[in-house]
């Protein structure tokens, strides 16, 4: 038996990657890597059927891809299942590269198979030079420790048995078995970054290090090990120094400042909120700044405030001013819908602070729901007539930084009849006088 033959068949029984009599479903190209796994599975009698994706992307040469697959399986007695994409067509539907495009149709459409005709496993035929190329291409991008684990051998429906074996004993099998295969041109050019690295960076690399694939690849085993340690050190800071309160997350800036290594827990902390680790720095500058300062990704905010650093999604663009010609109506600001209807007066008002019940006849349409402003006040309910800046009264409801943003105004004929989940206004409350209220109401969306 040969040897990377033996070896193949000695890791795939020791993987447990597919239980006894599954069939799984090898994605095969055409070329020599897909070529020989499929001729391996073949000599060790593993079940197995076969699709392969045409992209059209190489006119004649990607149907003789095809062609040559075909006439395998039918040789071998092998079930193929193909498709032809019309990806270049596809990737403008997507506004996505070519590449992309491909990656994600051969993906959905691999797993469409696998569910139809419910294979086990989705074999691909990644070998260790592809492993090698993805961890330099990480560890040069700076996408920390979990790019140093290169192409995991199990990632849920996807296996890649050949991880194990280099790019050079896969093509001495294909010379010694005689194994068919096509070579794919785009794979001289340097036209994709990873081409570049196979082509210029490892071999740069072999004269001085003989066995560069072997030993690095070895060492991606030991990162992603050593990754599997560090993630339940993060798992741990993460339960210590993040509290969920509603919508937003806070993190204590006196704990967070005596952990160590700050940066690397800082960075771990952000990153499921598209924090990027050339932001790390931005954001540990806020844990000595004022409240207010914030840094933002591209979807959420960390946010300075008082002893918190709080991360939140970043506000939606609204208007700052919406005009109320009458009610019943409903509006929508970034994060709240506002209800307005108008009532005959109830027995007894609720005093939920989501609420405004007001005099109808202290109303006058049209009415202005806007953002606050500097300079803003009002006759707060309860304090006896007694002018409140609204900056104040937030100040002294203790409103989150994030949270006022999100404060409306209603105003009425220049006059501020309610600040939105805080408190309305005393010219505007109901009295024993009053006939009918106008009823506001907000809540999430």
């Amino acid at each position: 038996m040969m040897r990377l033959q033996k070896q193949f068949k000695e890791e795939w029984e020791a993987s447990g990657f597919s239980k006894p009599g599954e069939t799984v479903l090898l994605a095969v190209s055409g070329g020599s890597d897909s070529m020989v796994m499929a001729d391996l599975f073949l000599k060790c009698n593993i079940k197995f059927a076969v699709a392969h994706c045409n992209f059209g992307l190489r006119g004649e040469a990607s149907n003789l891809d095809e062609r040559l697959v075909l006439d395998w399986c039918l040789l071998n007695n092998i079930t193929c299942h193909s498709v032809l994409f019309d990806t270049k067509k596809q990737a403008q539907a997507w506004k996505k590269g070519t590449q992309e495009t491909a990656r994600d149709l051969r993906y959905q459409w691999f797993e469409e198979i696998r569910k139809e005709h419910d294979y086990a496993k989705i074999v691909t035929a990644h070998h260790a030079n592809d492993n090698v190329e993805t961890m330099l291409i990480n560890l040069l991008k700076g996408t920390g420790i979990a790019g140093l684990h290169g192409i995991r051998p199990v990632n849920g429906h996807i296996i890649r048995p050949l991880l194990f074996a280099t790019k050079d004993r896969i093509a001495e099998y294909a010379a010694e078995n005689k194994v068919s295969y096509r070579d794919d041109a785009s794979n001289e050019t340097d036209d994709y970054l990873r081409n570049a690295v196979r082509h210029h960076v490892i071999p740069a690399m072999q004269p001085w290090f003989p066995g560069v694939v072997d030993n690095v690849n070895q060492s991606i085993g030991r990162f992603g090990e050593a990754e599997m340690l560090y993630r339940k050190a993060i798992e741990q800071e993460r339960k210590q120094l993040l509290e969920q309160r509603g919508q937003d997350w806070y993190i204590p800036i006196r704990k967070l400042k005596l952990r160590q290594p700050l940066a690397t827990i800082c960075y771990e902390l952000l990153l499921p909120f598209g924090f990027s680790s050339s932001q790390v720095t931005d954001v540990l500058s806020l844990l000595s700044s004022i409240s207010g300062h914030y840094v933002a990704s591209s979807t959420h905010r960390v946010i300075r405030n008082r002893d918190f650093l709080v991360i939140t999604t970043l506000p939606e663009p609204t208007a700052d001013l919406i005009v109320i010609e009458s009610a019943p109506c409903t509006i929508e600001t970034g994060k709240y819908i506002f209800s307005f209807i108008i009532k005959d007066k109830p027995v007894q008002i609720p005093t939920d602070n989501s609420e405004a019940w007001l005099d109808m006849k202290d109303i006058t349409f049209p009415l202005l729901l806007r953002k606050w402003r500097n300079g803003d006040y009002l006759y707060p309910l309860g304090m006896k007539m007694k002018m409140k800046k609204v900056s104040r009264l937030l100040i002294d409801s203790k409103i989150a930084l994030q949270e006022k943003e999100e404060i409306r105004l209603l105003e009425c004929n220049k006059r501020i009849a309610w600040v939105s989940g805080i408190r309305i206004d005393e010219r505007f409350k109901v009295t024993d006088c009053t006939e009918k209220v106008l009823v506001l109401k907000m809540s999430l969306k």
